[in-house]
């Protein structure tokens, strides 16, 4: 599915595996269910919509942590219609569609899973318009939206209705606290708010774009030769550097996964510090590139996009750059999701001259 792919590529080495992600919409058309998008000015204005999403880490637990789960029953229905229902049943009614929570393999996938399984549509737009690592890393919390009741499962079976919670910010603590709880991995529904108050804030046309993307990289696939260029093309970006990678190390903490990937290319080398997404990149030591702007890693055997934590040593490597979403660019976006979020104490620069220079 086109869409996926594409969206792959907006996660910026986050967003999902995208192997998770086509095993969700394959489990769909197996059940014989079908896939609607619509645009949300197509939409009538009273219904819900909702925003269902997998939160947690993106690598492995160590065995030892593996350990604590032993013995704890899996649930036969799948996590996220158990959260998608549960919601619903708090509010006495279902839901006519579902919205991306952002841009990637597998979160992407999930509104078409859920609105596939219980007969609704996907929204065209989602509140983040790349992938992000907390909830409020997005148009929602930029916009005040409320976060509403929260419904969340994990794969044991186990529900939580989470009501009354203030914001965006309380949600991200108290989700991640269940996904840690949960092997790493929670099924989670929230904004549960009208078509009328969701188009306010939504990016709209990001599934359409990821779907451009998408055609793209089926067409590179063929024919991988100047991939990332290509891609670049397409996304307004840049490539900035292409090198092997020669050290990728990973950490799973506090519900996320942090690593670093190193790249080299004689004697020059990119770094990558990794929350989840490719978050900073530095050239040569100084610091390149930040979020909100996209970090992507292009595999220049195959032309198609690396994934975090599936970077290999001695993989050749593009480091491709594509633009912030809009809304990530105002002073509260750039406070929310800009380089104070990496710990840096700077004004954010874009490597591309058509983003201008804008104060943190």
């Amino acid at each position: 599915m086109d869409i996926m792919t594409g969206a792959a590529l907006l996660g910026a080495g986050g967003g999902g595996d995208l192997g998770e992600g086509m095993g969700l919409i394959d489990m769909a058309i197996a059940a014989g269910k079908s896939f609607h998008l619509v645009s949300p000015e197509e939409a009538p204005e009273e219904v819900l919509a909702c925003t269902p999403y997998l939160l947690g880490a993106i690598s492995d637990l160590p065995p030892e942590q593996e350990a604590a789960y032993d013995g704890l029953p899996r649930a036969e229905t799948h996590p996220l219609l158990l959260a998608y229902d549960r919601l619903a049943q708090h509010m006495g009614q279902a839901f006519y569609a579902t919205v991306a929570c952002e841009m990637g393999g597998a979160n992407t996938a999930v509104p078409f899973f859920v609105a596939a399984m219980r007969g609704g549509v996907v929204l065209d737009g989602d509140p983040a318009g790349r992938a992000v690592p907390e909830i409020t890393h997005s148009t929602y919390y930029l916009n005040g939206l409320p976060v509403g009741a929260i419904a969340c499962a994990n794969e044991f079976g186990e529900t939580f209705l989470l009501e009354q919670v203030k914001d965006d910010a309380r949600a991200e603590t108290l989700v991640r606290a269940l996904a840690q709880v949960s092997r790493n991995d929670i099924s989670a529904v929230d904004h549960a708010l009208p078509i009328k108050t969701l188009r306010e804030a939504l990016i709209p046309g990001t599934l359409e774009k990821a779907r451009k993307f998408g055609v793209l990289l089926r067409q590179i696939s063929a024919d991988p030769s100047g991939a990332a260029e290509r891609l670049a093309q397409e996304g307004s970006g840049k490539v900035v550097f292409q090198g092997e990678v020669a050290q990728a190390t990973w950490e799973t903490r506090g519900g996320f996964t942090f690593g670093q990937i190193h790249l080299e290319n004689g004697a020059n080398h990119y770094d990558i510090d990794v929350k989840n997404e490719n978050m900073v990149g530095r050239l040569n030591g100084a610091i390149h590139a930040t979020i909100p702007d996209l970090i992507c890693l292009i595999d220049e055997a195959t032309g198609q996009p690396v994934n975090n934590p599936h970077v290999q040593i001695g993989e050749r490597l593009s480091v491709l750059i594509l633009p912030a979403p809009a809304p990530f660019l105002t002073p509260k976006g750039l406070d929310t999701f800009g380089p104070a979020y990496c710990g840096l104490d700077q004004r954010f620069q874009s490597p591309l001259a058509q983003v201008p220079f804008l104060e943190r």
